[in-house]
């Protein structure tokens, strides 16, 4: 687990407490696991809707995610 990296909750809300490895690997909220624990995620393992809400708490807007179209040579 990386020191400093936000974690957020599926809805994209950034969670501020404790957090606990799980023997799988995910990261959970609370320094131990209850029956409260929630699973954590990073922003990139976030859906396209629960990223909008998480950037609004590092004071940006995710970039929209455009693909280049081919350019048309006329010859």
């Amino acid at each position: 687990m990386a020191k400093g990296v936000a974690h957020y909750f599926r809805d994209g809300s950034k969670h501020a407490g404790g957090t606990h490895k799980m023997p799988d690997g995910s990261v959970h909220s609370g320094s131990k696991h209850t029956s409260t624990s929630k699973k954590l995620y990073h922003l990139d393992e976030l859906s396209a809707k629960a990223k909008e809400k998480a950037m609004m708490y590092k004071g940006t807007k995710p970039k929209p995610n455009k693909k280049k179209k081919p350019v048309k040579k006329g010859y």
